[in-house]
């Protein structure tokens, strides 16, 4: 069965940071992309940033590029975001989806497996 947990979300003011975190059990880290997702209360899931099978592609949306970094460690079967210079628009429900392509995506369709989310709150 796999399973993609995030934590690490939590209550941060305008201009801190955080780091989540998405453990992954059930399948074969290594050879899938990761991605992040999030959805803030009555919008749409949007894309945040993907990291390939290896760690050696990365691509980030526009509107947190150059705030967040996204890593990951497939000895711990973990993939990490560092978001930094959180704004309170980044509130938001995030989630990490693992894509078995292996090279990433910002298509939510191209993702096999989800995790529940963890919960990013901004406040100004």
């Amino acid at each position: 069965q796999v399973q993609l947990v995030e934590s690490g979300g939590g209550l941060v003011q305008a201009g801190g940071s955080l780091r989540l975190s998405c453990a992954a059990s059930g399948l074969t880290f290594s050879s899938h992309a990761m991605g992040w997702f999030r959805q803030a209360p009555g919008k749409e899931r949007e894309f945040v940033a993907t990291i390939s099978w290896g760690g050696h592609r990365t691509y980030y949306a526009e509107i947190v590029k150059g705030r967040f970094t996204i890593s990951r460690d497939n000895a711990k079967k973990t993939v990490y975001p560092q978001m930094n210079s959180l704004k309170p628009e980044d509130t938001a429900v995030y989630s990490c989806a693992a894509d078995s392509g292996g090279l990433g995506s910002t298509a939510p369709y191209e993702y096999d497996y989800w995790g529940q989310g963890t919960q990013v709150t901004v406040s100004s």
